[in-house]
Parts: structure tokens; sequence; C-alpha cells
């Protein structure tokens, strides 16, 4: 079966950026594809995110099917706080079937942090876990209880690394485990501490790692002063030094949107530098004409 452009791109050796669609509220399609139209041709692929935050947003796979339809590369987040292995299994067949060949497999964000907080977790599977599970379907062509799958799906799977919260000695470690478990690339979270990933990418590449997975690094323009406090403050895993958001409000407001672009320029700048990243992957929530613009200015979108 023939590679994903996505997978194409980063086995080509050429520097890939993936970037991740804000979801819309909304039954329109249009609704939902207008600000994918903005990163067509922009961007190799896009993150559909599953109900980011514990927040309810459309399902991945139906976003991910209509993107395809489009002519859209999607990557398709399937995360594991909803869901028991038997819906798992059920949707990462359903993505094969529609010819979603792109996945990013996480634990989830847990309910309490969301806007339905009184809503059940199921956790039937961590991500290692649920790494294995579509590991196992594709290279053994089976399901977790044996029964045999034919044809079996073919993915390219992703999972998620976060180098920038404690403890930083384990962080390698873990992602070695998604590794091991069936990972063949890594979506970091933002990336504000450029020395900290550095540290990180040292241990990474003493592991071998960066030799088994591709290596994108999440990065994104930071709008306001304001906006970067919220983020770091209300949104889990997210770390944004004092030192990033006293630049930006160091400036007057009407000039901090692109005091947040030049940062986020400067940080593309130097991790393109470090041996064993492959890519950076963008974030700016349903701001996806400033992904556009960032991309443009880094001068990636004709590599």
């Amino acid at each position: 079966m023939s590679l994903s452009r996505f997978e194409e791109r980063l086995r080509s050796g050429r520097f890939c950026v993936t970037a991740e669609l804000s979801p819309r509220d909304s039954a329109d399609p249009e609704v939902i594809l207008a600000p994918a139209r903005t990163l067509a041709g922009v961007v190799t692929a896009m993150n559909v995110p599953d109900s980011t935050g514990a927040n309810v947003h459309i399902s991945p796979l139906a976003c991910s099917i209509m993107l395809r339809q489009a002519g859209i590369e999607p990557i398709m987040q399937l995360g594991c706080r909803d869901r028991n292995r038997i819906a798992l299994q059920g949707d990462l067949l359903g993505a094969a079937a529609s010819g979603v060949r792109n996945v990013f497999l996480i634990t989830g964000d847990d309910t309490s942090v969301g806007n339905q907080s009184d809503a059940k977790r199921v956790f039937d599977l961590d991500s290692a876990q649920l790494l294995h599970t579509a590991e196992i379907m594709c290279d053994r062509g089976q399901l977790l209880n044996g029964t045999r799958l034919a044809p079996p799906p073919s993915f390219f799977i992703g999972a998620a690394a976060n180098p920038f919260v404690p403890p930083y000695d384990w962080r390698p470690h873990r992602m070695g485990k998604k590794v091991d478990a069936g990972a063949r690339f890594i979506q970091t979270q933002y990336c504000f501490d450029v020395p900290r990933f550095v540290t990180f990418m040292q241990k990474v590449r003493d592991l071998g790692l960066h030799e088994r997975a591709y290596i994108l690094v999440g990065v994104g323009p930071l709008p306001s002063a304001r906006v970067a406090d919220i983020i770091r403050t209300r949104v889990p895993g997210v770390v944004i030094p004092d030192v990033v958001v006293e630049r930006m409000g160091g400036v007057p407001k009407e000039a901090q949107e692109e005091e947040g672009m030049g940062i986020c320029l400067e940080i593309i700048e130097q991790v393109r530098e470090i041996k064993g990243v492959s890519g950076v992957h963008l974030m700016a929530h349903r701001r996806e004409d400033l992904v556009a613009e960032t991309v443009r200015r880094a001068g990636l979108q004709d590599e």
C-alpha cells in the first residue's frame, strides 16, 4: 500500500510542517472546512483533535473523512479518555476503511479540566497500549482478541511528547516507550524553552530514538500577552516561561501579535538546527491565518 503524503515527506528528509486544526462547534461542514482551506497548500498535513481539553467537539473520524474528501491530508487524533478498547479498535478500522492513513494516539486530558466535568472517564487503555493496539492491527493483521483482519490497516502512527514538564530526565524514556509501542512520528507540546528542548534532544539522540521516529517540535505564534498567560495557566501541559510573557507584555497591545510572531520565528530557526528534528507542528487556537503567515514568513512553504 502506498504511503501517505505526510509519511512520504518525512521519509524524503525534507523539513516538514504540520498544523493543528482548531475544532469549530457546528453541524455545518463548511464551517469546519473553511479554516482547513486556509492551511491547505501551506502545511503537509493537519491534526484533527479529539475533544481537546476534555471539551466537546466534532468527531475526529468524521472530520478527518471530510478533510480527505476535500483533498486535505488529515492526521486523526484518537484518545483513550472517552472510549474503551472495543470502540477504539472500531474507530481505527473505520479510519482505515475511509482512507485515513495518519493517526495520532493519545491518552487524553482528564474530564475534570473540561466543560462537562461530570462526564465519566473511560481510560480502558493508555496511550502506549493504544499505540501497541494499532501496531498489532497493522503488523499482525488482527484485533486484540486475535480476530483476523483481511486486509489489515496500514497506519502511519504518531504519539505526543512533552519535554517541558518534570520529571525532565524521564521524558525521553517515556517517548522511547511510545516508540517501542509503535509510534513512528512524534509531535511535541508547545516549545517556548529551547534550552530545555536541546537537553531533551541530546538524551533522545543518546537513546537512538531520532533514528526510529520522526520528531516534530510544537510551536505557535502568541497573539497577545493576555492569551499567553491564559494558555500557560489553563491549558494542561503547556509551559510558557515568564521571560516570554514579559517580552510580550513589554510592547504596546497593538504590537503584541507581531512580537509573538517574532518569538515563534526565532524558535523555529533555533529548533531547525537541532539534530534529529524533522519538522515543526504549528498551533494557534482558531487562528489558522496566523499559522499560514508563520509558515510563509519562516520560508517553509515551498520546501
